[in-house]
């Protein structure tokens, strides 16, 4: 683990293997471990860079705007001599401020994967995620624990996978609270419907056909909005099918990325 100092701020980061970059966004409900899984795989062939995102982990936050986070996201390109080659994949949150990312300051990498993610939210989910910011604010993250495994994960899959629960549910608690609330206003806050049409990244649009975060219509209207992208649905996964089924997951990214 480094720690990686930018003008703005701090993002600590884990780094392994060689070759070309590739960037990992990781959830508002996970940390960067939830990348654990695909992450060897990725080594064996790539340079592999993940962030805990601003607020999360040992990153100083970048305030409660997905423009802000994905500046400071953009520091790390030139910070670690990245030029214009890597990649970028963003879950859920890490999605939205990879695309945000892509909006901004697309020329500074190669190719885009965004896995359950999409344009914006509904009235109804952005006003859940104004109740989720106010319940961490006054009860802790404890307090909407339970919730968000449910929405990470299908119940049939934690029923069966109690190690992994407990994994994700020590990574959730140790969130700082008005980080998270501040990430949870950002995101009630985004509308990338204006702007989404700009992304010039060849683009992946992967979602698990069980997501209860962002269902896989919230996809779907991404990749139709997208200049160059394609859409792929994953049977049986939910939120977080790079945690979920790991195999089937850099199976589906493998022919976008060029790995063998």
């Amino acid at each position: 683990m480094a720690s990686v100092r930018l003008r703005e701020g701090v993002l600590d980061i884990v780094e392994t293997g060689a070759g070309k970059p590739i960037v990992l966004l990781h959830s508002l409900l996970a940390d960067r471990a939830i990348f654990d899984k695909i992450v060897p795989a990725l080594a064996q062939q790539r340079r592999v860079i993940v962030p805990d995102l601003p607020g999360f982990g040992g990153s100083s936050s970048a305030g409660a705007t997905i423009e802000g986070i994905a500046d400071r996201i953009a520091g790390l390109f030139d910070a670690l001599g990245l030029e214009t080659t890597a990649d970028v994949l963003g879950n859920g949150f890490g999605g939205f401020v990879a695309s945000t990312l892509a909006i901004r300051y697309g020329a500074q990498f190669d190719r885009l994967v965004l896995a359950d993610t999409g344009v914006g939210f509904s009235p109804e989910g952005k006003q859940s995620f104004y109740a989720m910011a106010e319940r961490v604010r006054q009860s802790g993250m404890e307090a909407i624990v339970d919730v968000a495994l449910k929405r990470l994960f299908p119940e049939d899959f934690i029923a069966v996978n109690p190690d992994i629960m407990v994994e994700r549910r020590n990574a959730l608690v140790k969130t700082n609270p008005e980080f998270f609330a501040e990430a949870c206003h950002a995101l009630a806050a985004l509308d990338l419907a204006a702007d989404i049409g700009k992304v010039r990244n060849p683009t992946l649009v992967v979602v698990g056909e069980r997501d209860a975060a962002t269902p896989p219509e919230m996809a779907r209207t991404l990749a139709r909005a997208l200049p160059k992208a394609d859409l792929i649905e994953m049977p049986g996964c939910g939120h977080a099918p790079m945690a979920q089924a790991p195999e089937a997951f850099i199976k589906v990214i493998a022919k976008f990325l060029d790995l063998k």
